[in-house]
Order: C-alpha cells, then structure tokens, then sequence
C-alpha cells in the first residue's frame, strides 16, 4: 500500500465533487473514488478506497441519482489496499465488472503474494503512521476479488463518453495503469502522480516498487499533449493547467 501526500486519518468524508460534467470526485482521507458517468445511464469507478468504503461508494452512487445495478466497472489503477480495498463488497453488491493492469491482476486475485515497496525513510514514517491509523479505525481485511478484464499499454475503455486510452506506468507497482481523456484533457494517474495538500505541487506518490522506474513513468505523465486536469488519488485535483503544474514537478527529490 502506498498513500499520498495527505494527511492521513481515517474517518470518512462526505464530499462528491463535480470535476467535470461527467467525473465527480468522492474524497476520502486515504485513496480517493472518482465516479465516471456512462452514456447508457451507468456509471464507472475508478479505484474503490480502503476495505469498508462500500458504502460511502454506494451513497455516493445514490446522490448522483444512480442504482448500484447502474455501476458497471470498477477500474483499478493497481493492487493497494487504499485503491482495491472495497472492490470485492461493490462487486458482490453491484455486479459491476473490474479491469486492472495485466500484470497487477494475480495480486488483486490473491493468487500471488504483493511485492513490497522499497521506502525511503521518509517514506517509511509515513506509512508507519498511516497503517497505524488504519488498524486503530478497526479497517476491515482485504478480500481479493477477481479480475474480468486485464488491461495493457494501448488498450481503449468500452463503453465510456469519450475515448479512453490506457497507460501501462510501472515503478509504484509492476502493473500500474493511468487512464487518459484526450478530448477531456483528463488523466487519471493512480499514485504515480500526487498533489500537497493544498493542490499548488505535483509530487512523485511514495512506496514505490521501483523507484526510478516511478519516475520515469512520472515524467511520461507529465509530457502528455491533451492535459488539464489530473484527478490524483491522493491530494487535490490539479483542475487547471496540469502541464504547467507537471512540468515544475522535481520527483527525483520527492521523499528523500
């Protein structure tokens, strides 16, 4: 598990953002859900937050004006607890279908143990305290969940109100996606891309399997042509200007 730049504590916000007309943000303090409306009046989620968050998901879902029948995917950006922890409960809820890197999907099954991030020590303190929070909130235990669709570098999204492509950005996990909007200049980058918390600096997202590999998936990011807006996991949404935002980043410094 990785966590953003945030402050980290574990009670349940309430907020349902509107970033675009089709996208509504769901902010938790660890991991947020972004809720994507699709034309044949279903939604999608990307990332569902830590184990427990099912039913903050399904409210969400409820104030949108939508049924759980209506929530068709789950799209994970990798195989965290904060990301996929309450993926199995909204599946067995809604009968929606998850999609997830290709090489991330034996994790998110169970059938192979994760791969443990290699910490700086500013990392380490941070995820100390953040997993403490976590099991003193009594946070339920991951269930692993079953994957329909393993996705790859190149592949498009059905189904969704505009093109979708698909990033294979490895470093913070081996199978780690980013889904790109180009018509929207919207980018969902799972934790390869964070914000401080006052939403003025783009950060690297710590706990990375390979560090270097993380930056490099960093910097592919941040030179994308079509961007404005990033919905980060964790932080605040960059809503305008992404590339400027992006390009004054220095992930090569973050977290030492």
């Amino acid at each position: 598990m990785a966590t953003g730049p945030c402050p980290a504590s574990v009670p349940v916000m309430d907020a349902l953002t509107e970033i675009t007309p089709t996208v509504w943000q769901l902010a938790f303090p660890i991991g947020h859900v972004y809720f994507v409306a699709l034309p044949d009046d279903g939604y999608a989620v990307v990332d569902t937050g830590l184990p427990g968050s099912a039913p903050a998901v399904l409210g969400a879902l409820d104030r949108l004006g939508g049924r759980p029948d209506q929530l068709r995917q789950i799209v994970l950006t990798h195989f965290h607890l904060d990301h996929m922890g309450a993926a199995a409960d909204l599946v067995d809820a809604t009968g929606a279908r998850v999609l997830a890197g290709a090489l991330d999907v034996p994790y998110i099954r169970g059938s192979a143990p994760e791969p443990a991030p290699a910490f700086t020590p500013g990392e380490q303190a941070l995820y100390e305290g953040v997993m403490a929070d976590i099991a003193a909130a009594g946070t339920p235990p991951l269930r692993p969940v079953e994957v329909d669709v393993a996705l790859h570098e190149g592949d498009t999204l059905d189904g969704w109100p505009e093109p979708v492509r698909v990033l294979h950005v490895p470093g913070h996990t081996p199978g780690g996606i980013a889904l790109h909007l180009p018509a929207s200049r919207l980018l969902f980058p799972g934790d390869i891309i964070g914000t401080t918390p006052d939403g003025t600096r783009a950060v690297l997202g710590p706990g990375n399997l390979a560090r270097e590999e993380a930056i490099a998936s960093f910097r592919r990011l941040a030179a994308l042509d079509e961007l404005d807006t990033v919905c980060v996991p964790h932080g605040v949404p960059i809503r305008t200007g992404a590339r400027d935002v992006l390009a004054a980043a220095t992930p090569e410094q973050d977290w030492l």
